[in-house]
């Protein structure tokens, strides 16, 4: 084998373990193996998930402080707390997260719809469990284009799941999990490839933008008119 084609066998393996780097990271990042095994609230939504993801991440403060943040996500409300580079890339529609409590977002109740797109998509998730400073379920039946949903090309069942386990001096650990089923194949196909390697920078930027705003120190500028009490 020549000079080219060993340098490019090598370029393709590099490139094969980072992509299944990003598959586990993807899958797994900040939760330990018991958070993964652990069950979640609204694990008995999805049955038989095709993909199952759980992440995590630990924040100092008590779950009180960072409950607030949680249930005023969603798109046009407090944002996801995603960086901003992230919206730019991948969501250009999302405007720049909340780095306040927002106090008219807050009576989030079971059976609330949270949107995550324009009204004209209708996409979002239906809160399915909530229990204050504790649990937050989410489920999704409409993530996908809305001609997709009404001609039935294809469908998907989604869940996420937020727990918020107290820990020791105060601190919270905030597990956040999805499952979901898709179909037909080449949705399912699409999604283990694309999205679960994806997932890692999504969910990693959620994650650590949550824990930013409740330690009071959001790397993002405050968004213009929000007239809202510091947390």
């Amino acid at each position: 084998m020549n000079r080219s084609g060993r340098a490019l066998l090598a370029g393709g393996a590099v490139t094969a373990e980072a992509y299944a780097a990003l598959q586990w990271l993807g899958r797994t990042y900040g939760s330990t193996l018991a958070e993964r095994r652990m069950a979640m609230p609204g694990d008995e939504i999805v049955q038989d998930p095709q993909i199952t993801v759980t992440h995590a991440v630990s924040i100092e403060a008590p779950p009180d402080e960072v409950w607030p943040w949680l249930v005023q996500m969603g798109w046009h409300r407090a944002g996801w707390y995603t960086a901003r580079w992230v919206d730019r890339w991948l969501f250009p529609d999302n405007e720049p997260s909340a780095t306040t409590i927002l106090e008219e977002l807050q009576d989030l109740q079971v059976g609330d719809f949270i949107p995550d797109g324009a009204p004209e998509t209708e996409c979002g998730f239906d809160v399915v469990q909530l229990e204050r400073n504790r649990v937050l379920a989410l489920h999704s039946t409409t993530h996908l284009p809305l001609s997709w949903r009404t001609k039935g090309i294809a469908s998907v069942d989604w869940t996420w799941s937020f727990a918020l386990r107290p820990e020791r001096f105060g601190r919270t650990r905030l597990v956040f999990r999805w499952r979901s089923r898709t179909s037909p194949w080449w949705l399912t196909l699409g999604a283990k490839a694309l999205i679960v390697p994806a997932d890692f920078v999504m969910s990693r930027s959620m994650l650590q933008g949550i824990r930013q705003r409740v330690s009071g120190n959001p790397k993002v500028p405050h968004p213009k008119g929000l007239l809202v009490r510091q947390a």
